[in-house]
């Protein structure tokens, strides 16, 4: 695919095109009118209409009957981000499923959140931050204090959660190395999230940190013995790869 990006603020630069997996386009504020631009990728098209310009339209467009019921569409740090790439089966579908399968098991066992898979639709309007994380976690409390909410879709059912959970995950993938390590980590310091799970397990060392929240930053959890403990859940973790019977990667992650 041949993805662009364009600039709203400026008129002139209508599209610049760069290969890559993704595709962002500027929302920033534009006096003059620019036409609804449409992407193709591997596994369709999306049209992003010409009247989303910043945080507020974007989310108008998302509670839309007009927003694509496929595709990872963001908005972050003023650009909406369109990703319909290929995902890997093993060092980005298979990790994503295991940390569903311990953190989603946790919060059913202790009754003490919901843990929210790939596909949830995430917003915070303080850092005008929109986003599709590979995983959130809520605490009961969050919700009933009212620091998360569950919105309703222009359709039907809930489809977007509003406010500051206390857990985020990404897995890393050839389309999201600046978004996962940089772009999405500070929207999500600069909302307040407690936690954020960064997993990059694309190369010969597996890399899995647990950062947590400060006035200066995320900083990541000290590892003990490969062992990183989460403030959030009360627990300690361990992601290890070792190979299945068929010779492909087998993540397992660990707590105690």
């Amino acid at each position: 695919m041949a993805p662009a990006v364009m600039n709203r603020r400026n008129p002139s630069r209508r599209a610049n095109v760069r290969r890559s997996s993704a595709v962002a386009l500027s929302a920033k504020r534009s006096r003059e009118p620019i036409t609804g631009l449409q992407f193709f990728g591997d596994d369709g098209s999306v049209r992003v209409p010409s009247w989303v310009r910043d945080h507020a339209s974007f989310r108008r467009w998302f509670h839309s009957d007009e927003f694509p019921e496929t595709g990872r569409i963001s908005f972050l740090n003023g650009e909406v981000y369109v990703d319909m790439s290929r995902e890997q089966l093993y060092s980005h579908n298979q990790v994503k499923t295991e940390i569903t399968r311990v953190l989603a098991q946790i919060a059913k066992a202790e009754q003490s959140g919901h843990y929210f898979s790939d596909g949830v639709h995430l917003t915070h309007v303080g850092a005008e931050l929109s986003a599709n994380p590979d995983g959130v976690f809520v605490n009961l409390a969050t919700f009933d204090d009212g620091r998360v909410l569950e919105i309703e879709g222009a359709r039907e059912g809930l489809v977007e959660l509003e406010g500051l959970p206390d857990l985020v995950v990404e897995v890393v993938s050839k389309s999201s190395v600046v978004k996962d390590y940089e772009t999405q980590r500070d929207l999500y310091w600069r909302a307040g999230i407690r936690e954020y799970w960064l997993i990059d397990a694309r190369g010969d060392e597996l890399r899995f940190e647990i950062l947590r929240h400060t006035a200066r930053g995320y900083v990541a959890t000290r590892s003990l013995a490969g062992w990183q403990k989460s403030g959030v859940l009360g627990k300690s973790f361990q992601l290890t790869r070792a190979t299945d019977k068929r010779g492909q990667p087998d993540f397992t992650l660990f707590v105690r």
